[in-house]
């Protein structure tokens, strides 16, 4: 069910929000239902909420909030459908979906408290299929430290222990100060 009214800015003149959702409602395309001065409340259209056996903890997350509720989609569209240049195009109980649409710019996300109803359907639905996945935290590898590791380093290095060492200067080089060069 969406709601129009007035808008309180002089740069939206109606304001479209989602109030309710009607389960079990029949094939209605922008059916007027209630009046109020120019407030209107319109039974927008049907869409069909799906569950999946994979998204369940998304479902339980929803039903864990404070107020459960229902993410609704809408989008404007360029064919004119009176009284609105929007459309309902996806309805969700996954608090990741919802996530989701609300990270994309062009889509009106509005999030619609579940009925006592549907509340119901969607906690036994994931009682049937939830499966508590268990955490199986990720081990590094194992490297082995005690093997020889040959042609690393610098070879005028002698010691096996500390390959990564500078150089020692030979005993009868030349210095920076000998060479003309700065050091």
């Amino acid at each position: 069910m969406i709601r129009k009214s007035p808008g309180v800015t002089r740069w939206a003149a109606w304001n479209w929000k989602a109030v309710a959702v009607l389960p079990g409602a029949g094939p209605e395309s922008w059916k007027e239902l209630r009046r109020d001065g120019e407030t209107v409340e319109y039974h927008a259209g049907t869409i069909r909420l799906e569950l999946h056996r994979t998204d369940t903890e998304a479902y339980l997350t929803t039903l864990a909030g404070r107020t459960p509720s229902v993410c609704v989609v809408m989008r404007p569209t360029e064919k004119p459908t009176p009284p609105a240049n929007l459309e309902v195009v996806f309805v969700t109980a996954s608090a990741f979906e919802a996530q989701d649409y609300c990270d994309n710019a062009e889509d009106i996300v509005e999030l619609v408290p579940m009925p006592a109803g549907l509340v119901a359907f969607v906690q036994e639905f994931c009682d049937t299929h939830h499966e508590e996945e268990v955490f199986v935290k990720r081990r590094r590898d194992r490297i082995r430290t005690d093997r020889q590791e040959n042609g690393k380093g610098d070879s005028r290095i002698r010691q096996v222990s500390d390959v990564y060492r500078a150089p020692r200067r030979a005993a009868n080089a030349p210095t920076g100060a000998d060479t003309g060069t700065d050091g």
